[in-house]
């Protein structure tokens, strides 16, 4: 036996040396595809405003174009996307919520039909950290709306975070905790009228 473990220890020694399996940078096409596979999701997020202030809350993904961020109190926040308008209810104050078009948001780039991140011009940044694949894009035909970088781990792809620019230069970053994918999320989570007559207005 002590013969055995002499000639096992330098196997041994060598797998523990073994480096694990090493993060890689992702291709646009997987990227692509992840996101155009990536149809409903939820969990949990936590926000980092341009002014340095610090919001959670519960995020759900419908793909295409819907998106709905419950913000835990004291902030009491509603933000839903879904045909085809973002609207923000601020849940302590009595006044109509605000309503722009989701394709003035940088965030459409990833809730759109098909995601393409070949497009000519879209990608305007692509790195890889050792961790994380980080993604810049834009709408190649609107930069003036801002831009988003995207960051993600694998393979297998997963959405780590994103940080929205908006077109006047306002930051806000958004880490995903918990996420699940798959599985059925209410369509209602992301009617906008809905939640307007709910409210009163």
């Amino acid at each position: 036996m002590k013969y055995l473990r002499l000639l096992l220890m330098p196997l041994l020694l060598a797998a523990t040396l073994q480096p694990a399996a090493a993060a890689e940078k992702l291709s646009l096409n997987a990227i692509s595809r992840y996101l155009n596979d990536l149809t409903t999701a939820q969990g949990r997020f936590t926000q980092i405003n341009e002014d340095g202030t610090i919001a959670t809350g519960n995020i759900y993904i419908n793909r295409p174009g819907r998106i709905r961020f419950e913000y835990d109190p004291p902030e009491k926040t509603l933000v839903m996307a879904g045909g085809g308008q973002v609207a923000v209810f601020d849940g302590k104050s009595n006044l109509p919520p605000e309503q722009y078009p989701i394709k003035r948001t940088p965030l459409n780039l990833i809730l759109e039909r098909n995601v393409d991140l070949n497009r000519r011009n879209m990608v305007v940044g692509y790195d890889f950290d050792g961790t994380a694949t980080s993604v810049l894009a834009q709408d190649p035909e609107n930069p003036e709306y801002g831009n988003i970088r995207l960051k993600f781990t694998g393979p297998p792809v997963e959405l780590r975070q994103w940080i929205v620019t908006s077109g006047d230069g306002t930051r806000t970053t958004v880490t995903l905790n918990d996420m699940k994918t798959g599985g059925g999320v209410p369509a209602r989570l992301f009617a906008i009228p809905q939640e307007l007559e709910a409210r009163g207005f």
